[in-house]
């Protein structure tokens, strides 16, 4: 039989359906079409996947995002990370939505890339960790040859990358020596094994190289103690002497500087001295001096960047959650706001090395991350990449209201309003929608208004509302806010989730017999104390990575994190009886609703035992506890294969405990 081209095609189309249907039987045996699950997850409760949820998601599922990395030697393109495959890759992007090329191919995520600044040298460093256990290393590609060299040890965790001016050194953190404590490295990426150690930890702290001088004798270097407390150091890197230039204060306070002026004299950063927000600011080194640069802002300033040669700055300002941007003139510190950018998140700010244009990310409702740059002599925004939207027209996903609702206690004699945003499924059926609380994590965290991701598969399809609230503690709202919650006030943010459901209750639009919870990691722990101080007025709830026991998590979370996390949740040596008092598994007898716990097992953050402890004890009170593990995978779930069959997994819980 003699086939028509069109005929062709249309089998050609058939073939893979049916390849895709002879492997969803064989994988059921022969019953109900199923999903495979990966050979890295390993499931404890949760029954089959139907093949049909993979199916109605595999446009959501192929939505992708492209993030800039850094510019390219001598301004020749950007270097960009995206998925490939499985995992996030680096490619190398030439022109304005040209073609990617790729630069890596690991079965891990790359990130974090730094291109040097000597054009001549052409090489670029990146990070790498393994099955998510955050020990990061950093390797050396060569743009010309594609070859990478590992230039760390292999065994400790590296942070912090940051070239010189000449771009023959690069500063970095370790915690080789102790484990815990994180020494500062000056080395030649080129000659690694030149390695020197410049400045010693001297207390439990994230250490972080920010800025060399002009002269590149001197390194300012950030001393993050909590969201709360931020030193800057001065190390001079040939006497190896070091400076804490903080300026002192009775409470604790943000003070970060970022880089030094062109002249050396000064340097710049962020503080929240003498006000709520971060402002930017300048420091004369000699005197002390300390100017404000942005007092009239009364959001939080966030990216700075500057360019090469030190003549343009640029900042953005989360503003309520979304972000602003702003250029500024260093010669006269003085600002302008930029009324091009699309509304959401702005991130990952870099002038290329001729000051003419500044590379930005972009992240809103309706764009899952694309890389730009700005034009600075026409101020024409200029996009470089389109990513694969899986044929959805995500121009027609929700837009999220933001909304703010009262809560328990009061400020300046009126109820307390906690933000959130608010994505409301299109159209009306006459039905009221159920609802997803989204719980970020932190605790210090902040929810914007990004792309949802696989979340526009439960609003647009299942059509379930999603609520992200920012409850106290929550950043970006000034430091008296962001200290509502510490140690014994912990429960007052569950309380806040409390108020919530009341205003859920008022909008006829939503079902207030149908509302569960989400979150990861600290938002894993509020799913969980959600649960158990409303259980009868929620329906379900899916703790990813969470907290269940505070004592138990502060004792097994990685050393280098334990006196970073006292500081916001109390110290268990102190506090115990209280910590026990509101952990989870102590009140787990409250949970009578199903959950579903995920859980990354080389996660060293949140330890597996978190996670194992909440399931079998929840389990004793005779209520579906789904809980699903992925072998190669650390603080949630990075590889695409791991990362769609959760997704798979979650929506089929929902649709048993949510939607019925």
């Amino acid at each position: 039989m003699m086939l028509t081209r069109k005929k062709k095609i249309r089998l050609m189309a058939v073939i893979p359906a049916l390849l895709l249907l002879a492997v969803a039987v064989a994988c059921s045996g022969g019953e109900k079409e199923v999903v495979p699950v990966p050979e890295t997850i390993v499931n404890d409760g949760v029954p089959p996947i139907p093949a049909s949820i993979a199916a109605d998601m595999k446009r959501y599922t192929d939505i992708k995002s492209t993030a800039f990395a850094d510019w390219l030697p001598a301004d020749e393109g950007m270097v960009v990370a995206t998925r490939r495959g499985n995992t996030t890759q680096l490619c190398a992007l030439a022109q304005p939505e040209g073609d990617l090329v790729q630069l890596t191919d690991f079965s891990e995520p790359v990130g974090n890339a730094e291109v040097c600044p000597d054009a001549q040298k052409r090489f670029l460093l990146f990070s790498k960790d393994s099955g998510g256990d955050e020990k990061y290393q950093y390797h050396r590609l060569d743009l010309d040859s594609r070859e990478t060299t590992l230039i760390t040890d292999g065994k400790s965790r590296h942070m912090g990358i940051s070239f010189n001016h000449l771009g023959d050194r690069i500063a970095y953190v370790n915690n080789r020596r102790t484990g815990m404590l994180f020494d500062v490295y000056v080395t030649d990426p080129l000659n690694p094994d030149k390695e020197k150690m410049v400045f010693e930890a001297r207390r439990p702290a994230y250490y972080m190289p920010v800025g060399w001088s002009p002269d590149d004798r001197r390194l300012l270097v950030l001393e993050y103690i909590s969201a709360n407390q931020v030193n800057s150091l001065v190390v001079d890197l040939e006497t190896g002497d070091s400076m804490d230039i903080t300026p002192e204060s009775d409470v604790p306070q943000v003070f970060g500087m970022g880089g030094f002026t062109s002249d050396g004299k000064w340097v710049y950063g962020l503080t929240d001295r003498g006000g709520e927000f971060h402002r930017l600011v300048r420091m004369e080194l000699e005197t002390g001096r300390i100017l404000d640069v942005t007092s009239g802002i009364e959001w939080d300033v966030e990216n700075v960047a500057e360019s090469r040669d030190g003549t343009r700055m640029a900042f953005t300002v989360n503003e309520d959650g979304i972000s602003r941007l702003y250029l500024l003139d260093p010669a006269t510190w003085e600002y302008t706001r930029v009324d091009v950018i699309p509304t959401g998140m702005v991130g990952g700010l870099a002038f290329d090395s001729a000051g003419k244009r500044l590379a930005l990310n972009l992240n809103n409702s309706r764009m899952n991350g694309e890389a730009f740059h700005l034009d600075l002599e026409s101020m024409n925004l200029v996009q470089w990449t389109r990513s694969d939207t899986g044929g959805l027209d995500i121009s027609a996903f929700a837009e999220p209201e933001l909304i703010h609702y009262p809560t328990f206690d009061q400020v300046n004699g009126k109820p307390r309003m906690i933000p959130a945003f608010y994505y409301r499924p299109p159209g009306d059926k006459g039905e009221p929608f159920p609802v997803i609380i989204d719980i970020h994590g932190g605790p210090e965290g902040q929810y914007r208004p990004r792309f949802q991701g696989t979340f526009n598969y439960l609003i647009n399809e299942l059509r379930i509302a999603v609520i992200a609230p920012n409850v106290r503690g929550s950043s970006g709202y000034g430091k008296s806010y962001l200290l509502l919650d510490n140690a014994i006030k912990r429960e007052d943010s569950v309380k806040d989730i409390g108020a919530l459901l009341d205003w859920i209750e008022t909008r006829p639009e939503l079902d207030k017999k149908r509302v569960a919870v989400y979150g990861g990691s600290y938002g894993g722990y509020m799913v969980l104390a959600s649960m158990i101080h409303y259980n009868d007025r929620l329906a379900a709830g899916v703790d990813i990575v969470g907290i269940s026991n505070f004592v138990t998590f502060l004792k097994n979370t990685s050393a280098y994190r334990r006196d970073l996390r006292r500081a916001e949740y109390g110290d268990e040596r102190e506090i115990s009886d209280f910590l026990n008092s509101i952990s989870p598994t102590t009140n787990a007898h409250k949970i009578t609703i199903p959950l579903f716990v995920i859980q990354g097992q080389q996660d060293p953050r949140v330890p597996a035992s978190e996670a194992q402890q909440i399931v079998e004890t929840v389990r004793k009170n005779d209520v579906p506890v789904w809980y699903q593990v992925a072998t190669n995978e650390g603080h949630g779930f990075r590889k695409k294969d791991n990362r769609d069959f959760m997704t798979y997994s979650i929506v089929r819980f929902f649709q048993e405990y949510l939607l019925k």
